[in-house]
C-alpha cells in the first residue's frame, strides 16, 4: 500500500492520524516500509498492522514511543508484552498531560532534523504561521537553518493553543517565564559544566535535564491547583 492508502485506512478508526504523523513513526525506527526504486514507500499488511498498533497505544492508554516499542519487539520474539494500563475514561489531568509531552520531546528530539517545509507539514501551519512564531521567538531554527525534535514539540503545541484562539502576542509571558528557569537551571549546572573532570560534566547535563523536568511538573501541577480551586 502507498502511504497515501495506508492514510485512508488508518482514518476509520484514528481520524486524527497524517501524513506527517506516519513519516515521524518511520523516523522513529516502529515501522520500516520497503521504498521503490524511485524512492516511493510501500507498507505491507505487517506494517499496516504496526501502525494501528502504535496509535492505539498512544490513544487508548497514553504509552509513549519507547515503552510501545518494547511490546513490538517483545511480540516479534514471541514473547507476551507488558499488562497495559486501563485504558484511560477521562483526558489526563495538566500535570499527567506535561508528563507525556516531556516523554515526547525526548524521543522527538532524538536524532530528528527537519527542514522548514517538513516542520510546517509536521506542526499543520502555514508559513505566514511560523515566521509570526519565530518574531516572537517561540520557534527558532538551528545554526542550519534545520529544526530539531523540541522545536517540532515547541511548533505543535503553539499550533493548538492557536486553534483555541491563542495568539503568538499571548504566549509571550510563558516565553518570558520559560527564559528565567532557564536561566535558574544555569545557574545550578555552569559551576558543574566549567569542571576538567568529564564525569562531573556528564553529571551536569543530566542535573540540567531533571531540573528541566522538574520545572515543567511543577508548573503543570500550579495550573491543576488554580484550575481545581477556580471550578
Amino acid at each position: 500500500m502507498s502511504i497515501g492508502a495506508v492514510l485512508a485506512f488508518l482514518r476509520d478508526d484514528f481520524p486524527e492520524v497524517t501524513i506527517s504523523k506516519i513519516r515521524f513513526l518511520e523516523a522513529e525506527g516502529l515501522v520500516e516500509p520497503q521504498r521503490t526504486p524511485s524512492g516511493y514507500r510501500k507498507f505491507s499488511p505487517a506494517d499496516v498492522e504496526r501502525l494501528a498498533y502504535v496509535l492505539r497505544m498512544q490513544r487508548d492508554h497514553y504509552l509513549p514511543l519507547r515503552v510501545i516499542r518494547e511490546h513490538l519487539d517483545a511480540m516479534e520474539r514471541g514473547e507476551t508484552p507488558p499488562a497495559l494500563p486501563a485504558a484511560a475514561d477521562t483526558r489526563p489531568g495538566p500535570l499527567e498531560e506535561a508528563d507525556r509531552e516531556l516523554t515526547a520531546s525526548a524521543e522527538a528530539s532524538a536524532g530528528v532534523r527537519l527542514g522548514r517545509a517538513e516542520l510546517l507539514a509536521a506542526a499543520e501551519a502555514g508559513e505566514a504561521e511560523l515566521a509570526e512564531w519565530e518574531s516572537y521567538g517561540l520557534v527558532a531554527p538551528g545554526p542550519d537553518g534545520g529544526y530539531d525534535g523540541e522545536a517540532l514539540q515547541v511548533a505543535r503545541l503553539v499550533a493548538e493553543l492557536g486553534r483555541y484562539g491563542l495568539e503568538p502576542r499571548h504566549l509571550r509571558a510563558m516565553k518570558a517565564a520559560a527564559d528565567r528557569e532557564i536561566a535558574l537551571v544555569e545557574q545550578v549546572v555552569a559551576p558543574l559544566r566549567r569542571h576538567r573532570n568529564p564525569q562531573t560534566r556528564a553529571h551536569a547535563e543530566a542535573t540540567a535535564r531533571e531540573l528541566a523536568t522538574l520545572s515543567v511538573r511543577l508548573h503543570a501541577a500550579m495550573v491543576q491547583a488554580g484550575l481545581r480551586i477556580r471550578s
